[in-house]
Parts: C-alpha cells; sequence; structure tokens
C-alpha cells in the first residue's frame, strides 16, 4: 500500500541545550522531606506537552490547496496528521478568527486562510507578499510562506 508522508516531522529535542518546560525541578526535590510530603511533585515527570514536532509540511500543504474544496482539504490534512489542532493554527474556523497573517514559530508567518461562502479553502489577504514584510529585528532570519522577507530591518519601532 502506497501510503502518503504525514504532514509534520520530528525535531531533535535531545541537543546539547534544548530545554523544554522546567525540567529538573523534580530532581531537586525527589529525596527530601518537602518532596515526600507533596504528592504533586511525586506523580509522573511526563507532562502533556508535545515537544520535537515540525507542523511547517502542513502549513504548506495547506497553501498549496487553496482554491480547494475545504471538505476534501480537510479530510487528506486530518488523516496524514497526529491530531487535528495545528489546522486551525492557520484556518480560521469562523469569521471573526481571520487574520491576514498568522505567527506560526519564533519568526515564521504565513497568510491566515479561512473557508470562503463556496466552501474552498481562500486566503484572507491575498494582495500581501514577502517583498513587504519587514522583520522585528536584525538577528533572525524571518520567513512569510516559507520565503525569506523582502527588506531589511529598519531598526525603526512600529507602534
Amino acid at each position: 500500500m502506497n501510503r502518503k508522508k504525514p504532514l509534520y516531522r520530528k525535531v531533535n529535542t535531545r541537543t546539547h541545550g534544548v530545554r523544554h518546560g522546567n525540567r529538573g525541578e523534580a530532581r531537586w526535590d525527589r529525596h527530601t522531606k518537602a518532596g515526600k510530603a507533596d504528592k504533586a511533585r511525586n506523580s509522573s515527570m511526563h507532562s502533556k506537552h508535545r515537544h520535537g514536532l515540525d507542523y511547517t509540511p502542513l502549513f504548506r500543504f495547506l497553501l498549496s490547496r487553496v482554491g480547494r474544496v475545504w471538505d476534501e482539504v480537510y479530510q487528506e490534512a486530518v488523516s496524514r496528521l497526529d491530531r487535528p489542532e495545528p489546522i486551525f493554527w492557520m484556518v480560521a474556523a469562523n469569521d471573526m478568527d481571520q487574520e491576514a497573517v498568522v505567527r506560526l514559530g519564533e519568526n515564521s508567518y504565513f497568510s491566515g486562510l479561512f473557508v470562503n461562502a463556496e466552501g474552498e479553502l481562500a486566503i484572507v489577504a491575498p494582495e500581501l507578499t514577502v517583498d513587504e514584510m519587514e522583520p522585528s529585528c536584525a538577528c533572525c532570519t524571518h520567513t512569510f510562506n516559507g520565503e525569506q522577507f523582502g527588506r531589511p530591518f529598519s531598526g525603526v519601532a512600529e507602534d
């Protein structure tokens, strides 16, 4: 059977210096009297956080399906994901949630999407281009829909 690749990828979270959440605090109190009295401290050290997953392939998939019937796009995306929530990070669930630009990551920006009256996936502000985007700092690489921002950092704070 020819199965399609998932729309997310695993990221290395074991690299030196990578810290997630508040790791390490439980080991400081594990064998103390305060640690034994506190049931919360003695519970499982596994949290409900989902570290190490990158959904960039999903975001590119959704952008490539603009203009297609939403129900078909949604069904294919859900079948290739571990959970459906990341779809709605980019696609507005209703008219009030529509945003022209969605920040999905530290310096990664994508076009906001919504389902139009015909039931097709559409871009909230199709007139926006990467050439109009300006980074918020000079030290990082900023991208819009996977392309690096066209203008350099000006140093002027936006109000």
